[in-house]
């Protein structure tokens, strides 16, 4: 990763692109930062502590595909911020700072940064806590328009796939109509997504009449699970048989205007978690079936 921007330098503050020594800090600091604002409204911390955070860090400093940038001040790491290059449309996050140098504008610079980057018409997506008000204002300034309100829900649907629908693990065969049907759905390819979970998670695809309704690509982690289905029904059948295959509970950013399906998470045992908020620079197409966002878009 190479910054294509100039390094921006406030008093104290430098920004630099990052090392995977970055990881470990930048983890404690993502763990920390979205434990105290959830905490502060009576949810769940985003990570369960602080080496899950570092993990996933980790694999985005070491993703040729992942711009990267860290704050540094008096010799420490202060924040990062990332951009997903895989597809067309850009994923930006996660954006943290350290909440001693909170409120020092910080944020701005970071997403200043890879905004840049992504440069100017590119198609650009983040989720953000619905209930972090400091957040919203601040994409909200800096271009961003919110589209879709979510709610991240966990649980094993106590339910059965209904007859006539298939649910499996994702095969490199799969990736090609599983993107057709990305496509399909919302207008934009994420190939690259797709060939990455297939590598780095347990994809599932639903089948109905000998081909592919539907897929999702990391059951059990909502920061990098998302999912299309040509219809609800594809997508009951996906989660129900997702469930089974991996033996976990399922975790996923449900939009929550798909209330029939949202409706039918609930009534199956699923848990309504936290709100969150889908947002974009850039064409946004509607959807066209049923879906759901990872933390990046």
């Amino acid at each position: 990763m190479t910054l294509s921007t100039p390094i921006l330098t406030a008093p104290a503050l430098s920004l630099r692109e990052p090392r995977r020594a970055d990881a470990a800090p930048a983890g404690r600091i993502a763990y920390e930062a979205f434990r105290r604002i959830n905490a502060a409204h009576g949810f769940p911390p985003d990570f369960p502590n602080p080496e899950s955070a570092a993990g996933l860090l980790a694999a985005l400093i070491d993703d040729a595909s992942v711009f990267g940038v860290v704050a540094e001040a008096e010799g420490r790491v202060v924040g990062s911020n990332f951009l997903l290059e895989r597809d067309p449309v850009r994923g930006i996050g996660p954006i943290t700072v350290d909440p001693a140098w909170q409120s020092a504008g910080i944020g701005r610079q970071l997403m200043q940064v890879v905004l840049n980057r992504a440069g100017p018409g590119t198609r650009v997506r983040l989720v953000q806590a619905a209930f972090n008000a400091r957040s919203l204002a601040l994409y909200t300034t800096l271009g961003f328009a919110a589209k879709e309100p979510l709610m991240l829900i966990e649980g094993r649907p106590a339910a059965a796939v209904s007859a006539g629908f298939q649910v499996r693990p994702m095969t490199p065969e799969d990736i090609a109509p599983a993107a057709a049907l990305c496509t399909a759905v919302h207008g934009i390819t994420r190939s690259g997504e797709i060939r990455d979970a297939l590598r780095l998670f347990a994809p599932q695809v639903v089948e109905r009449d000998g081909r592919i309704t539907g897929y999702l690509t990391a059951p059990g982690t909502w920061h990098m699970n998302h999912g299309v289905a040509e219809t609800e029904a594809d997508m009951r059948a996906l989660l129900t048989g997702a469930a089974n295959l991996s033996g976990r509970p399922l975790s996923l950013l449900l939009p929550i205007r798909q209330t029939g399906l949202f409706r039918w998470c609930l009534d199956a045992g699923m848990r309504a978690v936290m709100p969150m908020t889908l947002m974009a620079i850039g064409d946004y197409q509607d959807p066209a079936g049923a879906w759901f966002p990872s933390v990046f878009y």
